[in-house]
């Protein structure tokens, strides 16, 4: 149930439908995931491309690669930058050469994918970076298209897109506040 002015643009189920649709998109685009590697943005990217991995396993009976990427030091909105790195794994990633699709909850202006991008080719080049998001909301600021969306929905800029995730919230949900900040 959705807290008062905020309404439910997905529930559980289309999510799950959603993420299907996007991993059969990824398998049939790539022709199978072989030198493929999915990226999650932090915080709940990284749980989308989980859970797109565990259905292309589910699908080709293979695993493939997630990586979770941390855009926090590429952005272009904080004043200082630090030094780190950006990609943080269970294993080391070689992103060279390698088929690279980014994940991200919500695309609004585009420059979390920017930062996110800057970030990937600090590491290595990759062959190529395809972006999935589970909600496409417009009102770019970059010229950034997504390859696989979940959903798009059209919105002012005053509407918020809230997307809630099992592994973080306890529950999945995309939510869209009428009201604004």
């Amino acid at each position: 149930m959705a807290e008062p002015g905020k309404l439910v643009l997905m529930d559980e189920i289309a999510m799950r439908r959603a993420l299907t649709r996007i991993a059969h998109e990824i398998l049939e685009k790539n022709k199978g995931v072989a030198n493929c590697m999915l990226i999650g943005i932090r915080t709940r990217g990284i749980f989308l491309a989980q859970r797109i991995a565990q259905l292309i396993q589910d699908i080709e009976h293979m695993p493939i690669a997630v990586g979770e990427i941390d855009v926090t030091l590429y952005r272009d909105d904080i004043a200082s930058k630090q030094s780190g790195n950006a990609i943080t794994t269970n294993q080391a990633l070689e992103i060279r050469s390698k088929k690279l699709i980014l994940f991200d909850d919500v695309l609004y202006t585009g420059r979390t994918v920017r930062a996110a991008m800057d970030a990937l080719m600090d590491m290595g080049r990759p062959e190529m970076i395809q972006l999935a998001v589970l909600v496409d909301r417009g009102h770019r600021e970059l010229p950034i298209r997504p390859d696989y969306v979940g959903k798009n929905v059209p919105t002012s800029k005053m509407e918020e897109i809230e997307v809630l995730l099992e592994e973080v919230d306890e529950i999945d949900q995309v939510l869209i506040n009428q009201t604004g900040r």
